[in-house]
């Protein structure tokens, strides 16, 4: 017998038939011999109405108020899909985030979890039920609920299993795995049977759209096997695990794309130590999380420097470099939001000498500038003009052969 811990998104609880497809899914599962913990998303989009509902009461939303309104679609998926199950004589019980134990800190809106204490769930499952706990929310030390941000499903379902000790946290959305490339994209994109924990934490940083980074962090630290899968086939899907060797025959498992960012220039800098410490400090203090960095070799005694930021983060940080311009020395601060990135990733580019050159010379064939790159150990990416980055994804696809047969 088997622990297994299911999360399902927003679409596979989307209406009351995939509520009652999900309920069915859960009873077979329990019917196979293993226990199972539910943890699911709000409807749909109804995460998104309740933000407009918000918007159009009032101007002003106090995140400990907008924390409470949001985490009121989880709570009512949690309730239809233990009725779903009461129909099909499955026993069940729906729980909160707080009541499952999740505690987080005080930070309203992104909360973090700082502890699990999952003894209802534990009892529950003792006494043979199916426990059903809404995603997303947890509360905090100073007993007010939280939620944890968007995707936060993902990091409620991977804590539950971490602490539970669970063999696998099954993810059930709405694609049937992690693909070689977005498939809008490079329609010859491919599902992929397995990927290491570091490589699925490149895809998912750099454009990769099906896991929350925050829960294959967790699901890394606490060894947690993923499942991703989907609810619309409940076909197997992609495994992410501990690496092993075979996991390095394949030198590029896969192109992501990422068009959320924009580039920040901050030029005739001196070129001297301490300068960026400052500069980044600023950035620091107002909760600006900086992506990609370049600095240019000096020049008399000057050089540029440059970096990505969320494009929603542009404005606070163009304010930021603006404020410090003249502290530091710098002659401006220019910005630019038509840019994208592309990125190649895999654990057999750690042994595998020429990647580099290869991508390089792919895009340079297909007449794509290159403006700022950045790599680890198992990922190269690269910022381009926007309207190329579906073209860059393409052509790369092809060149380390990904496509499909």
């Amino acid at each position: 017998m088997a622990l297994v811990v299911q999360k399902y998104g927003g679409t596979s609880v989307g209406d009351a038939e995939r509520i009652r497809a999900v309920a069915d899914h859960v009873a077979r599962t329990r019917a196979g011999g293993d226990d199972v913990v539910v943890v699911v998303s709000a409807m749909g989009k109804f995460t998104d109405d309740l933000i407009r509902l918000a918007d159009d009461v009032s101007p002003t939303r106090p995140p400990r108020e907008l924390d409470m309104l949001l985490t009121a679609g989880e709570r009512i998926s949690m309730a239809l899909v233990s009725m779903a199950l009461a129909a099909r004589d499955v026993e069940s019980a729906s729980f909160t985030g707080s009541q499952a134990g999740i505690i987080t800190d005080t930070d309203h809106t992104r909360a973090k979890i700082l502890e699990m204490r999952p003894d209802r769930i534990r009892e529950a499952l003792d006494d043979g039920l199916v426990p059903v706990v809404a995603g997303f929310q947890g509360v905090s030390t100073d007993r007010d609920i939280t939620t944890l941000g968007r995707g936060g499903s993902d990091v409620t379902a991977v804590a539950l299993a971490a602490a539970l000790g669970a063999d696998v946290c099954e993810i059930y959305t709405d694609v049937t795995g992690v693909f070689s490339a977005d498939p809008r994209v490079v329609p010859k994109a491919r599902r992929l049977a397995k990927v290491s924990f570091d490589e699925m934490l490149e895809i998912a940083a750099t454009g990769g759209r099906v896991l929350m980074l925050r829960s294959v962090e967790f699901a890394r630290r606490h060894h947690v096997p993923l499942h991703v899968r989907s609810s619309f086939t409940w076909e197997p899907g992609t495994w992410i695990v501990e690496e092993d060797a075979t996991m390095e025959d394949a030198v590029v498992s896969a192109v992501t794309d990422d068009t959320s960012e924009a580039k920040v220039t901050v030029g005739g800098v001196p070129d001297r130590p301490g300068i960026a410490a400052h500069l980044f400090r600023a950035l620091a203090d107002r909760s600006i999380n900086v992506d990609m960095i370049v600095q240019n070799t000096g020049a008399n005694g000057l050089t540029d420097i440059s970096f990505t930021v969320a494009k929603t983060d542009l404005d606070a940080a163009r304010d930021a470099c603006t404020t410090v311009k003249d502290e530091i020395g710098a002659a401006e601060v220019s910005t630019d939001d038509d840019i994208g990135r592309v990125t190649i990733v895999g654990a057999g580019m750690k042994s595998s000498p020429g990647v580099t050159a290869l991508m390089f010379e792919t895009l340079s064939t297909n007449g794509i500038n290159i403006e700022m790159i950045s790599t680890s150990s198992i990922r190269i990416s690269c910022v381009v003009r926007a309207d190329r980055v579906a073209d860059a994804v393409r052509h790369l696809h092809t060149a380390f052969g990904l496509d499909a047969a």
